[in-house]
């Protein structure tokens, strides 16, 4: 549904969001894979696993290559002109790659959730959904939201000759924009009713609510703004520093200052973390 420069960094970001979301649910699936002593339980019989890779192969692929083969310009963010420029790897990329991308996430978030670092398995989230909006908003020649919001080469190099908003709603008025908001309705809308979902079906397992330290309303806002919208603004401050300063310096202060804000122990993002109740501390000590 998305340009394939972005779509392996979505499909990662949007499996490590979904092990945490079940997190709770995953470590009691490892506790009674213990204390049971069942050891025959595969990583197929993990129905939040399989139900990640469903995800990935019924809604992102499907909905991607369909913009592929709809706008294949806009697809490939105005690398290629039409559907002769498309290399037949990309659609192998983007239907074979999305879904070992979402399954990697997941597996990686999982293992360290297991492992008592939740945090860092929140961290998997935050940093692949940096990389998606890093690469819509900015790009690899600064240029990410003119080739997201226009729809074919043309378009592109004639961005200067109009202002923004004209770029804008021509976009929202094509065929393109159309065809997203139909797909992203159907694949946006799963997508927070399985984490939201997931999440609260957490708080309902014995003693997991003791750790949520608001409404379960606020709660939600929450795990949202960490997991997309600190994860944007990120992008968006990475970019205007690369614009200003150039890459080296730009990514260098960039990086002084998100990483206290991520990984000192006092840090707000790890407060912010701690009050939505997902669990920090190995599955044994719960």
């Amino acid at each position: 549904m998305i340009p394939i420069q972005a779509v392996l960094f979505w499909a990662y970001a949007t499996g490590a969001t979904f092990a945490v979301a079940a997190a709770r649910q995953l470590q009691w699936w490892q506790r009674s894979v213990h204390e049971e002593g069942i050891r025959t339980r595969s990583h197929a019989a993990n129905p939040y696993l399989m139900l990640t890779v469903l995800f990935a192969a019924v809604l992102l692929v499907p909905t991607g290559l369909f913009m592929m083969w709809q706008n294949p310009s806009w697809a490939t963010m105005q690398v290629a002109r039409d559907a002769h420029g498309v290399w037949a790897g990309f659609v192998l990329l983007y239907a074979g790659g999305t879904v070992i991308a979402a399954l990697l996430g997941f597996l990686v978030a999982q293992a360290l959730v297991l492992v008592g670092a939740g945090y860092w398995a929140y961290l998997q989230s935050v940093g692949a959904h940096f990389l998606l909006f890093a690469v819509l908003v900015h790009g690899w020649d600064g240029t990410g939201y003119r080739r997201l919001l226009t729809t074919d080469r043309r378009e592109l190099r004639a961005w200067s000759k109009d202002s923004v908003v004209n770029h804008l709603l021509h976009f929202m008025t094509s065929g393109t924009f159309l065809a997203l908001l139909v797909l992203g309705a159907a694949v946006i809308a799963t997508l927070l009713i399985t984490e939201i979902g997931w999440l609260v079906e957490g708080w309902e397992l014995p003693g997991a609510d003791e750790d949520r330290k608001v409404a379960r309303v606020l709660a939600v806002a929450v795990a949202a703004a960490g997991v997309y919208g600190l994860p944007f603004i990120g992008a968006v401050a990475a970019s205007a520093l690369v614009r200003l300063a150039g890459w080296p310096l730009g990514l260098a202060l960039f990086a002084a200052l998100a990483g206290p804000a991520l990984l000192a122990r006092r840090s707000p993002v790890r407060a912010l973390y701690g009050v939505v109740g997902i669990p920090e501390r190995h599955w044994k000590a719960d």
